[in-house]
């Protein structure tokens, strides 16, 4: 694992030792991980609905199923998401 240096505020500094007085977490590095795994299934969950949306308004299409999974497949790994 990469070790970093972060400067917190006082009010996140004491939010973070909370979370861990209270035993929802071990340490600040769980939480800081923690928040960032949930961040980026953030964005997951927004480029999802983001592609919905936009099936919606483009109407119907003639491809398979199998092709809209592997063009969807394709733009997640052309944007690093998988």
């Amino acid at each position: 694992m990469t070790r970093q240096s972060v400067t917190l505020t006082k009010p996140n500094d004491e939010w973070l030792k909370a979370r861990i007085e209270s035993e929802e977490y071990t340490s600040k590095s769980e939480i800081v991980n923690d928040l960032i795994r949930r961040a980026r299934e953030q964005e997951r969950i927004e480029w999802i609905r983001t592609k919905l949306i936009k099936a919606e308004q483009s109407g119907f299409t003639d491809l398979t199923r199998d092709e809209i999974l592997a063009l969807s497949k394709a733009e997640l790994r052309q944007n690093g998401k998988i």
